[in-house]
């Protein structure tokens, strides 16, 4: 009798589309050559979780006799993570961390772990990638542990959910989840079916045991989370790190969370003893502004609940090529070809042979329409060579007409200014209006880009 023939199937590295045959590009995702062959078998049935019989009943209940009690939330010890999450770890959740390599994704959950075992609370960190002997070297930099953290260096997820299962810790940190493998699965650790299975696994640990997860999450060159994108579908809470690796802060930002807001943002910068929070960005992210030059604005962002002051930066210049370069750093290009259009056909000014380049100083990416007056202010500023006073801040949405529109939480950004030492606050008419108890700094309403261009050069 012929041995049966196992079956295998083809998954895409990027996406996680399954597919009965190899194909060139990837119908879902449009990636090329993205295909990879692995073989197919039932998964084994997991009795290691709980240590006993699994089998139980399915029971509906009615909806208005569920409990509205707000879980009790786990504190960090760092406020800037807090706020990301929500207000803190949400018992029996799953946080998944992504980020490019090196920019301090295993430091933060370390220091998290730090501030959690010093609590009382028992930690076990996971790691597939150092050996406890590397692990240590790092937590030495950033200070002394409780002996309440518990490390283990293991890939075996039957091992990990044996060790957790024994030691029933509140909150397990597993780094990084492409290096974790299950014998139910016959592919290699960190393709598609092994990262999918081990998220599933982790996923059940979390629920079943009401443990905290926190895995780690290899990025693209894209700057996702590599693997399927059903990973992301399957957790409760997506965080990713932003920033140069170079560069001394970093952005903490959720892309999606059940238990919270997605608007927040969390802000650190990179020490030797470890990540700090910056508590006051728009102070950090104005550090080092240059007096009096021109081509250079200061406007307002709104990160969830929180106003950022940022620096925009301008340079035009004579092209010397036929077509001229348009190029924005921390912001979008094509509204940049936009505004720079607006300025061509609303104010008469001949920037359609020169050359312009925007800089969010710091390094942020900032997307909101808030900066577009800001924007448009510092290309005039440096076309004229003029520069705009230091205490000048301006923020508001530009139109097609060159109207300028109002923007949310007007009042929040005025106030983030005076609190910054600013003493004049361009800004959309239809805002000023409903601004009557804010004293103390100088309101400058304008309707039109016309109407801020006089505004600055009087």
């Amino acid at each position: 009798m012929a041995a049966k023939k196992e079956k295998t199937v083809f998954f895409c590295q990027n996406c996680g589309h399954e597919s009965a045959k190899w194909l060139g590009q990837c119908p879902a995702c449009k990636q090329w050559n993205s295909f990879v062959e692995e073989r197919v078998k039932p998964a084994a049935k997991s009795t290691v979780l709980l240590g006993q019989d699994k089998v139980r009943a399915a029971k509906a209940v009615s909806i208005n006799s569920v409990s509205q009690e707000e879980r009790e939330r786990a504190l960090t010890g760092m406020s800037e993570l807090d706020r990301v999450l929500g207000g803190g770890i949400v018992k029996g959740s799953m946080t998944l961390i992504g980020g490019d390599p090196g920019i301090g994704k295993s430091t933060l959950l370390l220091q998290v772990c730090r501030n959690m075992a010093a609590a009382g609370r028992r930690i076990m960190y996971i790691s597939g990638e150092e050996s406890a002997s590397q692990i240590k070297m790092r937590a030495d930099r950033l200070g002394s542990f409780s002996d309440s953290l518990m490390l283990l260096c293991e890939t075996d997820l039957d091992l990990i959910a044996q060790a957790v299962s024994d030691s029933s810790p509140e909150m397990i940190v597993i780094d990084s989840i492409q290096t974790m493998h299950s014998d139910s699965v016959d592919a290699a650790a960190g393709s598609v079916s092994q990262v999918r299975e081990s998220t599933a696994l982790l996923m059940k640990i979390a629920k079943i045991m009401d443990i905290s997860v926190f895995i780690v999450g290899h990025v693209t060159k894209e700057g996702t989370v590599a693997g399927p994108r059903v990973l992301e579908h399957m957790v409760d809470t997506v965080l990713y790190f932003e920033g140069d690796r170079h560069a001394a802060y970093r952005v903490l930002r959720a892309v999606k969370n059940r238990f919270g807001s997605t608007d927040e943002i969390g802000v650190f910068e990179m020490c030797p003893e470890g990540l700090s929070q910056v508590e006051n960005p728009s102070q950090f992210m104005l550090s080092g502004r240059p007096e009096n030059a021109s081509g250079a604005v200061v406007s307002c962002c709104m990160e969830g609940t929180r106003p950022i002051l940022v620096e925009i930066q301008a340079l035009v210049c004579r092209t010397n090529f036929g077509f001229p370069r348009r190029q924005a750093n921390g912001t979008d290009s094509g509204r940049l070809n936009i505004l720079m259009a607006v300025l061509e056909k609303r104010l008469g000014v001949q920037v359609s042979d020169c050359d312009a380049y925007v800089n969010i100083a710091g390094g942020i990416k900032v997307n909101e329409p808030a900066l577009d007056l800001a924007i448009v202010l510092s290309v005039i500023s440096s076309f004229k060579n003029r520069p705009i006073d230091d205490s000048v801040m301006a923020f508001g949405e530009v139109g097609l007409s060159g109207e300028v529109r109002s923007v949310s939480l007007a009042e929040q950004r005025v106030r983030e200014a005076m609190k910054m030492g600013f003493t004049t606050v361009i800004l959309p008419r239809t805002n000023a209006e409903r601004m009557k108890d804010i004293k103390g700094i100088k309101i400058v309403p304008v309707s039109s880009v016309k109407d801020a261009v006089l505004s600055f050069s009087s």
